[in-house]
């Protein structure tokens, strides 16, 4: 709480998600939990902007989750330029979809580079923006890539083929 009083955007999504879903004691209040979002989102946070991208989205809110999706993604939230691409493929904006799906994909984010590699199956991209993307995105992958990670991912296979 007191971090929330302190402006941090990161405890007021934390202290949202809790309210969201009525955990540590709190009653749901799923109005108090976007209240707490939307005080996030004006303070900057990219997370926030694209979990509200997202919630609007699944509402059927399409202007606002573009808005949430856009103001992530120029703060450099690859995934909700990801889903920018989705949005605008759905429009029929394939230019604009594969944009932003390149600048994502060279970021390293998975999903941007399989919807490039499905827009060029379906002819809707060139080889040459897949050629150059998948440079990009394979130097961005590498750079990201250590020992810790690998470490982290093998435990996160093992817990997940535990269940």
């Amino acid at each position: 709480m007191k971090r929330v009083e302190a402006n941090d955007a990161g405890a007021m999504m934390v202290l949202g998600n809790h309210y969201h879903n009525g955990q540590i004691g709190l009653q749901q209040d799923r109005g108090k939990a976007l209240e707490l979002w939307t005080q996030a989102a004006k303070l900057g946070s990219s997370d926030v902007h694209f979990h509200l991208g997202i919630i609007n989205c699944e509402g059927g809110d399409s202007k606002k989750s573009k808005f949430h999706y856009e103001a992530a993604a120029m703060a450099g939230h690859e995934v909700a330029r990801s889903n920018l691409g989705t949005m605008e493929a759905q429009s029929g904006n394939m230019g604009q979809a594969e944009k932003h799906w390149t600048i994502a994909a060279s970021a390293g984010e998975y999903k941007a580079m399989k919807n490039l590699l499905i827009a060029i199956n379906q002819g809707l991209t060139s080889r040459a923006t897949i050629d150059a993307t998948l440079i990009a995105y394979n130097k961005s992958c590498a750079e990201m890539r250590s020992d810790a990670r690998d470490s982290a991912i093998r435990l996160h296979i093992i817990i997940i083929g535990s269940r």
